[in-house]
């Protein structure tokens, strides 16, 4: 099968190549003409424009969208829109809102063309063991997209599957990652404790080696806390600043509006946002309060 592939990133170039490897044939377009060339150079077909990808698939054409969530997506599913014609397919790879999703896809009805949204999750390593692909849109048009979905998945028959009408594949990969903030935490918190306890002299990357086999916390994420462990225990080339793509708050502000609650996604969430403050605020006013009404010793800015 042929695919149009919009958006060649890391993750966006490197599913490519695994739709190259199975042996489909891939067209591709990126602003930057150097990732062009260098996917033209492993055998894709390069185009310098979004019409002239679309001139070098056959109709009905299907073109995979694997840029940023936001302006870029609406701005190239807009313009994608403008090109292609009744019965071909627009795939929504990226980390959209599932609402965006919705409306795109009633919106491409509205023109006789198909959306499917491709909630994706694989990262850097989705080239060789595979990408998990939660996917929303009409049934049979899901089913004839069959051998890409096949292709980039870790099996045939596992890590992907329709999960619902369009949106859904986008929710469920909000909530994917929503489930991922709370995970991560977790194990921050975890190895910040034992770090802590200087007196016993634990050696982190260790046990995070220990806990990988036969443990009931063992994960593919615990298998990258023990990669990076093992490059640098003291993590001391990284600051203490990590941000959020959007999904973890989507998911939090789900959770608010159908009355569920999500605690630990978004306590994981708050935590991140903290993460990038230098000198909270709150914590400033905590201390002038306790100064105020206890007469508590402050600690001044010096100079």
């Amino acid at each position: 099968m042929e695919l149009g592939m919009i958006g060649l990133g890391k993750m966006g170039a490197n599913m490519a190549r695994r739709l190259l490897k199975g042996g489909h044939r891939v067209a591709v377009f990126d602003p930057r003409a150097e990732a062009v060339q260098e996917l033209a150079g492993e055998g894709a077909v390069g185009a310098a424009s979004l019409a002239e990808l679309v001139s070098r698939l056959s109709a009905p054409r299907s073109v995979w969208v694997m840029v940023p969530s936001g302006p870029i997506t609406e701005d190239t599913v807009q313009s994608l829109a403008g090109l292609l014609a009744a019965g071909d397919t627009i795939l929504d790879g990226g980390n959209s809102n599932y609402k965006d999703s919705q409306r795109r896809a009633a919106l491409m009805h509205t023109k006789d063309l198909h959306f499917i949204d491709v909630g994706t999750s694989g990262g850097v390593w989705g080239l060789t063991e595979g990408y998990s692909l939660m996917i929303g849109g009409e049934e049979d048009v899901v089913e004839r997209h069959r051998p890409i979905f096949e292709t980039l998945a870790p099996a045939r028959d596992r890590g992907w599957g329709h999960v619902g009408p369009s949106g859904a594949g986008h929710f469920v990969k909000m909530i994917h990652n929503g489930i991922e903030y709370g995970l991560m935490q977790a194990y921050a918190e975890g190895f910040a404790i034992m770090k802590a306890k200087q007196d016993l002299g634990l050696r982190l990357g260790q046990i995070a080696e220990i806990w990988r086999y036969g443990s009931v916390v063992r994960s593919w994420l615990l298998d990258l806390t023990a990669r990076a462990l093992s490059e640098d225990e003291e993590l001391s080339g990284i600051r203490a600043w990590v941000p959020d793509s959007g999904e973890g708050r989507w998911t939090v502000f789900e959770a608010v509006d159908l009355d569920v609650a999500a605690p630990v996604i978004t306590a994981a969430l708050q935590r991140r946002l903290r993460s990038r403050e230098a000198e909270p605020y709150s914590d400033k006013l905590l201390a002038a309060l306790r100064n105020q009404f206890g007469g508590h010793a402050v600690k001044r800015v010096e100079g």
